[in-house]
């Protein structure tokens, strides 16, 4: 028998790394790593073969998802993580939590609907924006996120350096699109003519937020051509959900808080 045991464990480790070379080129980690573990709980419960093999795959079924809402939420390259739990929904004004909750659902992307954020400085438009965006990283949807004065610049440059339509190819792939602060900084006539270009491909195909401290009648200012302007706000406002916040600068608002505060404590 010891003879036999001895003879039992190196066809034993022998098996182990024939499964381990299969499940890696396979793409199983978590099935690698808790395979024998489930496996010594199916024995001691008596379970099935059946059942011991589903616990496996929906185990690395849920195990894949969270991996590729982590990628997911990295690739979309937000400058700071903000949720919708972090929106102070009492100081957050003209927006309606109802429709924000509605929109975290997703559904707007799976018809190619845009969002617009319009409202003055400083009134929760990026914060939400950016709520939307984590919401639709974590249902593992391709996220981008981009200050408008960004984008600008590299379609410039890959404009130059003749890899434009490569740049296009890649954001055709993002389901959502997330143009931060347009309006702070104009464009020149040919800036203006490729964002154009880029939100034309995306309309009714991918999904667009953006965020903007002007009124729709103000956006000619910034892309200085009339007729671009009306041919891309019809496009935005076509199959799109325009929200607009008001009231005053958040930041200001804590400023001011903070210095009545540190008067009281004067007094």
């Amino acid at each position: 028998m010891r003879g036999a045991t001895k003879a039992a464990r190196p066809n034993e480790a022998a098996r182990e790394a024939v499964i381990a070379e299969h499940l890696k080129a396979l793409k199983l980690p978590s099935f690698g790593r808790e395979y024998q573990s489930l496996a010594r709980r199916a024995a001691d419960g008596g379970w099935a073969y059946e059942d011991y093999l589903r616990e496996l795959l929906e185990l690395e079924s849920r195990d894949r998802e969270e991996r590729t809402a982590h990628r997911r939420l990295r690739e979309a390259k937000f400058p700071d993580i903000k949720t919708l739990d972090q929106i102070d929904w009492a100081a957050l004004k003209g927006v309606s939590k109802q429709k924000i909750m509605q929109l975290a659902n997703c559904e707007y992307l799976t018809k190619a609907e845009d969002v617009v954020l319009a409202g003055p400085i400083g009134t929760g438009k990026t914060h939400v924006a950016t709520a939307l965006g984590v919401e639709a990283a974590r249902r593992r949807f391709r996220v981008a996120f981009v200050r408008t004065s960004e984008l600008v610049r590299s379609l410039l440059e890959a404009r130059d350096e003749r890899t434009l339509t490569r740049l296009h190819r890649r954001f055709e792939r993002v389901d959502l699109l997330i143009l931060d602060e347009l309006g702070f900084v104009p464009f020149k006539r040919a800036e203006g003519e490729l964002l154009f270009e880029l939100l034309s491909e995306r309309y009714e195909q991918r999904s667009t937020i953006v965020t903007t401290n002007l009124t729709f009648g103000e956006w000619v200012e910034v892309f200085r051509d009339e007729k671009l302007t009306t041919a891309l706000l019809d496009r935005l406002s076509h199959h799109s959900h325009i929200l607009t916040t008001t009231g005053s600068s958040f930041r200001s608002r804590k400023r001011t808080t903070t210095k009545e505060g540190a008067k009281a404590e004067e007094k």
